[in-house]
């Protein structure tokens, strides 16, 4: 599999080794704008970049009949454009705000017990969320899919960072030096807490986990997710 690399940073570094390792060829590292010619000849184009670039990446790959994985956060203002893009170019693309199949598990889990939780009026959920101090966006990605689960399970209505209204779940971002990602969502009561927390332990499950994204994406057409490459649903 021949991969163009969009955003060379650390995540992008991780995923050659990850990719080389398991018999892929790297064709192109782009860490600025590009043209056709950069990506020509490329099997599937991963995307890490940053949250001004993302979208213009996505674009140019759909454009170009390139399938594109996207792990890049802070640019879902954009994402339907992508879809309807995608859907009107017959390409392929995934988006996830974390790749990692562990914690694509915890994203199951999560709304597992969001389920659980969702009429004991006697607990209250929250969420800290923490990574390294250059993380550009806050809360992560990570975190606010995992709010996203809790409100479509649960009487929520919304987020928000730090101070959270009555119907909405509070989320505490911190930035922490060499902290790859740690997320934990509580549910408090009088009498006891139920917490479930997803660590990782270093960017590699994130990397492992586009990589195999971008195997599975060869030769099909739509707009998927994780759930749908690891069959979670």
């Amino acid at each position: 599999m021949k991969i163009a690399l969009l955003g060379y940073g650390k995540m992008g570094k991780m995923i050659e080794q990850i990719a080389i390792s398991r018999n892929h060829e790297i064709i192109a590292k782009i860490d600025n704008e590009f043209t056709s010619k950069d990506i020509a000849g490329a099997d599937v184009a991963i995307d890490f970049s940053v949250p001004s670039a993302a979208f213009g990446n996505i674009t140019s790959c759909l454009e170009n009949g390139v399938p594109v994985i996207s792990g890049t956060t802070g640019w879902l203002d954009n994402y339907d454009k992508a879809v309807d893009l995608c859907h009107r170019q017959k390409g392929a693309f995934i988006y996830a705000s974390n790749f990692s199949l562990g914690v694509n598990i915890f994203f199951q889990l999560n709304e597992y017990l969001a389920r659980m939780m969702s009429n004991l009026e006697e607990y209250q959920v929250s969420m800290e969320e923490i990574h390294h101090t250059q993380k550009l966006d806050a809360p992560s990605g990570t975190a606010i899919t995992l709010a996203e689960g809790i409100i479509k399970n649960s009487s929520k209505t919304g987020w928000q960072l730090d101070k959270a209204g009555d119907n909405e779940i509070p989320i505490t971002a911190k930035r922490i030096e060499n902290v790859p990602g740690t997320h934990s969502i509580r549910y408090s009561g009088k009498v006891d807490d139920i917490e479930i927390t997803h660590t990782a332990h270093s960017r590699e499950g994130f990397a492992l986990g586009a990589v195999i994204a971008a195997e599975w994406i060869i030769g099909k057409t739509g707009v998927f997710s994780m759930k749908d490459v690891l069959n979670l649903d």
